[in-house]
């Protein structure tokens, strides 16, 4: 049992999975899971397809509500914690499928990410009252630093659909970035990419954990990639897990290769 497994009792885990149970019309999705993410760490989830690795994190951001466990989060312990919540307590999230506005130009879908935290109204900015102005000149401010960290300034005003597939990721990513998150869910954000992207795309993942302090959470089906990138390796096979540890505990887990990288590999 390794530091980050879940027994471990780690006092600097800002994100506890606990004992997390999920079916759907009777089929389990997830059993009995159980692990630790540590504050700053790239915490990566391997598996098979249709392991739960994505249906974990709609857990961890209240889109499911598990059968079973609970998550702690921070100082907090929750059954289910409801998106918005989620949101403004710094869970950030991507999903699997761009779900950008096509038309849109790069830095509006940007800011798109802000309206789960706007606390102004519709009166206000309709009026163009003082807090409704703090507020958009927070929320750009946020957004061009965003679009200066992802180096996505040159795209500000292009509309995302023109793009290439990669840089529509990176918009993603700034999306969900731009809400300045504690904890970032990132599902399967290289998916569909060449070599060349994929690099690109973990630079600033791993640019985001260190200069920005973010823990992430990620899905990647890149073995290669996640043993570069990550600190830590959580492997799940139909729901369970069977691999908990540091990537090179994982790679020499025998249960690990025999469900995961030795089908693969």
């Amino acid at each position: 049992m390794t530091a980050n497994s879940a027994g471990a009792g780690d006092q600097d885990a800002i994100l506890r999975v606990r004992n997390i149970s999920l079916s759907f019309q009777g089929i389990k999705a997830i059993t009995d899971l159980s692990f630790n993410v540590r504050r700053r760490e790239i915490c990566a989830l391997i598996g098979p397809n249709g392991a739960g690795k994505s249906s974990l994190l709609n857990v961890v951001n209240g889109v499911y509500t598990p059968d079973s466990g609970e998550i702690q989060y921070g100082n907090e312990t929750f059954r289910r914690l409801k998106p918005l919540d989620a949101a403004r307590r710094g869970i950030g999230r991507t999903f699997q499928n761009n779900a950008l506005f096509k038309k849109m130009s790069v830095r509006d879908n940007i800011m798109t990410g802000l309206s789960r935290h706007s606390r102004t109204n519709f009166i206000e900015h309709a009026l163009r009252l003082p807090r409704a102005r703090r507020e958009e000149a927070d929320f750009t401010r946020r957004s061009e630093s965003v679009l200066e960290f992802l180096d996505l300034r040159a795209h500000r005003h292009t509309p995302v659909g023109s793009l290439a597939y990669g840089v529509q990721k990176r918009v993603e990513l700034g999306r969900a970035l731009v809400s300045d998150p504690t904890l970032l869910l990132l599902d399967e954000p290289m998916a569909g990419m060449n070599a060349q992207e994929k690099a690109e795309m973990a630079a600033f993942i791993k640019d985001i954990n260190q200069h920005l302090g973010i823990t992430i959470v990620l899905i990647e089906h890149d073995v290669s990639v996640i043993m570069n990138l990550s600190d830590h390796v959580v492997v799940l096979d139909y729901g369970r897990k069977v691999g908990d540890g540091t990537p090179a505990e994982v790679r020499a887990n025998p249960a690990v290769i025999a469900a995961y990288l030795g089908a693969t590999h």
